[in-house]
């Protein structure tokens, strides 16, 4: 067994692609359209499917924005270099919302980034 996707439902599809790709590095590796059901399936990662974890972005069509809960924590991305990292997120235009440094009570360094949706994406050094 492994792990094969983690759903995220998003209210712009076009802006979370951008964000996804372009700021964060991924790759769109298929996108299927239901129009029968009015949404789209994106799914985006590092590497193939059948290789890796990836994320399954949901447009439902009807639906513009979607409220996060409670229990939804973060998505976390290992990187290089976490400080790189988020200067090139910025100048993508993504949005740093926890500053690169060691996290509270440890030394392992990290930094938070969001979506458009507002969805948490943790940085970690690797």
């Amino acid at each position: 067994m492994r792990l094969l996707h983690t759903m995220l439902r998003v209210g712009d599809l076009d802006a979370s692609l951008t964000f996804y790709t372009q700021v964060l590095g991924m790759r769109l590796l298929r996108r299927e359209e239901f129009p029968a059901g009015r949404f789209t399936l994106a799914f985006v990662g590092y590497g193939d499917e059948q290789d890796t974890t990836v994320l399954e972005l949901t447009h439902n069509w009807d639906t513009p924005h979607y409220d996060l809960g409670d229990g939804y924590g973060h998505i976390a991305i290992g990187v290089d270099d976490v400080y790189q990292t988020c200067e090139l997120i910025r100048a993508a235009g993504g949005k740093v919302i926890r500053e690169p440094g060691p996290m509270k009570h440890g030394s392992t360094i990290l930094a938070f980034v969001q979506d458009p949706d507002g969805y948490k994406i943790e940085l970690l050094g690797v």
